[in-house]
């Protein structure tokens, strides 16, 4: 009884002691990208733009239907001649019952390239709706790096400013314990005061900052409210958690180049501008002669084919070649050529004013990635000073020439030294997110 008492115990005191696995940025990404309503919904679109190009396919073949009908027709009156001997002849007979049946197919032949224009048009917005699906992705993952990043510093700034508003609050019971021994005058106080006050405001702020970080991260990667516990060895430690193929020797030259080859958006606005021309491609093959093949086998009664009609079952059948040319539409075909022409000449100019607007981007992040790398060598340099100073008000204050509050600053200055590296390092890894995505990665 004992042991199974023990048992269950443990049972129920194992549920508490597990405990979620901190939330990389890697796993942040792929479980941003499977929740993402936004992608979900370009996925529908491109497996639409899938069945458009399958229906355009469909046009080159034949189509075949069963026709089936029923008619009922007054009564007529019944023409016959006398034939040769005593034979009565109904020529015209009162048939009021008309049942018929048809299997048909329809073929065009030849419709002057129009078919092949439409496919290949449906073709290219399908690539082009693929592509708006990469950059969303990229989107994506970087929105999710950016919220990442952001709720790491949220919290390392939240940190640092309730230490420093212990440190205030420490400060302040010094000032008062000098006020009652009449070494200094009241405000001074007042000043203590007020700089706590300050700092509350001041830890106020950065929790509820904290809070919209967090909420900001929960949405992007579809996570559900609550607590949400992240994995930061690697910035503390100075690793990237993401594998840069970005090299400080990579020429800006070079990199603009990538991005206009491999940004998704231009490739996505190419698709769209030969799906333009193609377009206009099929309306101007309107003004060729279009050719179709249709046929039948028919089983009516009374069979119209058939003379002079009889009230029964029969069957026949028939083959048509149609030719058809428009010759004039009052200008139709010519407004739906014009229309597609110049919505392929607009995006082509839109391709050109991007792949202005990617030339800046990419300038403006290698820059902003140069100077980060930068500050983070400064901010290397602010936490050796931090930590020395630390020492040294440490070694002072064993001595007994130091206060408590000297040393609370001291740690509160170190800590905001690794806040700021922290932040430095959290802007190189999102400098280099934002180039790679320039870049087109």
């Amino acid at each position: 009884m004992t042991h199974l008492v023990l048992l269950v115990m443990l049972m129920q005191a194992e549920p508490l002691t597990m405990q979620a696995e901190p939330l990389t940025l890697d796993a942040a990404v792929a479980q941003g990208l499977a929740n993402s309503r936004r992608l979900a919904e370009l996925q529908t679109q491109s497996q639409a733009a899938d069945f458009d190009v399958s229906g355009r396919r469909s046009d080159l073949y034949p189509i075949a239907s069963l026709q089936g009908g029923y008619e009922r027709t007054n009564h007529v009156q019944e023409f016959a001649v006398i034939a040769p001997g005593p034979t009565r002849q109904v020529v015209y007979p009162d048939i009021p019952d008309n049942y018929r049946t048809r299997l048909d197919l329809q073929w065009p032949i030849y419709t002057g390239g129009r078919t092949d224009a439409l496919i290949r048009a449906a073709t290219a917005e399908r690539t082009a709706t693929g592509k708006d699906l990469d950059a969303a992705r990229a989107d994506l993952r970087l929105e999710i790096t950016r919220a990442f990043y952001a709720v790491m510093t949220a919290r390392d700034t939240e940190d640092v400013l309730r230490r420093s508003l212990d440190a205030a609050q420490a400060h302040l019971g010094d000032v008062r314990s000098r006020l009652a021994s009449g070494l200094i005058p009241p405000n001074d106080v007042s000043s203590a005061e007020a700089e706590v006050s300050h700092e509350r405001v001041l830890a106020v702020e950065a929790s509820n900052q904290r809070g919209i970080a967090e909420a900001d991260l929960q949405r992007l990667i579809g996570a559900r409210p609550g607590p949400l516990s992240i994995d930061t060895s690697s910035i503390v430690k100075g690793e990237s958690p993401l594998v840069s193929q970005i090299q400080e020797t990579t020429g800006v030259a070079d990199l603009i180049a990538r991005a206009i080859k491999n940004r998704p958006e231009r490739q996505a606005l190419e698709q769209r501008a030969q799906e333009a021309s193609l377009r206009a491609n099929a309306s101007a093959a309107g003004g060729k002669p279009q050719i179709a093949l249709s046929s039948g086998y028919n089983y009516s009664n009374p069979n119209p084919v058939n003379f002079p009609k009889r009230a029964e079952w029969t069957t026949s059948w028939d083959v048509t070649v149609n030719v058809t040319w428009t010759l004039w539409d009052g200008g139709r075909r010519g407004a739906e050529t014009g229309q597609a022409r110049a919505n392929a000449d607009g995006l082509r100019t839109r391709i050109e004013d991007l792949e202005r607007e990617l030339t800046f981007e990419v300038r403006s992040r290698a820059l902003e990635l140069a100077s980060s790398r930068q500050v983070v060598t400064a901010a290397d340099d602010e936490v050796r000073a931090a930590l020395e100073a630390e020492r040294v008000v440490g070694e002072r204050y064993r001595a007994g020439v130091a206060t408590a509050t000297e040393v609370l600053d001291a740690q509160v200055a170190r800590l905001q030294a690794e806040l700021d590296r922290t932040r430095a390092v959290a802007d190189v890894r999102l400098a280099e997110a934002r180039l790679e995505r320039a870049v087109g990665r």
